[in-house]
């Protein structure tokens, strides 16, 4: 399982957005925001693990067979 999927990258953005308006106001130094974006990574791979875990996967579809042609009758 990749670390880098896309539910973990949106999770992970959606965690960093605080950090990163602070980073902008200027609540945070821009070595205090770098520092705490891979934790914000590491943030959305706990959810969404913990997620995965949680949420039973949807089960496929069985594949649907065709009906059978009857013999042409001579």
């Amino acid at each position: 399982m990749s670390p880098l999927r896309w539910d973990v990258l949106g999770a992970a953005l959606l965690f960093s957005l605080p950090v990163l308006l602070l980073g902008v106001t200027d609540a945070l130094s821009t070595d205090e925001m770098v520092d705490r974006l891979p934790w914000c990574l590491l943030a959305g791979y706990v959810a969404s693990t913990v997620l995965r875990l949680v949420l039973p996967a949807p089960k496929p579809e069985p594949p649907r067979r065709r009906p059978r042609r009857p013999p042409p009758e001579d």
